[in-house]
């Protein structure tokens, strides 16, 4: 006479969980590792806005009449007034240069020490900034402790 047994054995769910503690065991660490990846993702997007920032600003310098020579030391982007550099027309590290030329900056904080603006996140993350340099127009992540 056979019985029709329904149902998983103690051995075969014990196997099951011990599979799944495995994965997880392997999962969990990658998903912990994607904080840092996503805070220098932020920083290389906020890299990419100063850069557009600073192309349209020397655009604009141009395009208002001023050369190399030029002693303008101001434009006007979208009917505001941002600080530029004279000659080269790349925006200040400041409030009124960069700082207005992103208009805003979400999630940001940003402190400003001629020539060089710094910016972090709004909680600030020790090691983890973007400092934009007006003199030379350049841009540099620190991720290092991201």
């Amino acid at each position: 006479m056979y019985r029709n047994v329904k149902g998983f054995t103690m051995v075969e769910l014990i196997v099951v969980i011990i599979i799944i503690g495995i994965l997880s065991a392997i999962a969990i660490p990658r998903f912990i590792n994607q904080t840092a990846t996503a805070r220098v993702a932020a920083l290389n997007g906020l890299a990419g806005a100063i850069y557009s920032a600073t192309a349209l600003a020397q655009a604009e310098y141009i395009a208002e009449g001023n050369s190399s020579a030029s002693t303008a030391t101001n434009i006007t982007m979208n009917g505001t007034s941002v600080a530029v550099t004279q000659g080269t027309g790349r925006p200040t590290a400041s409030t009124a240069g960069i700082g207005t030329a992103l208009e805003t900056i979400f999630g940001f904080t940003a402190t400003y020490a001629a020539p060089v603006a710094t910016f972090n996140f709004s909680t600030e993350v020790s090691g983890c900034n973007l400092t934009y340099t007006d003199t030379s127009g350049v841009v540099v992540i620190n991720p290092a402790g991201c």
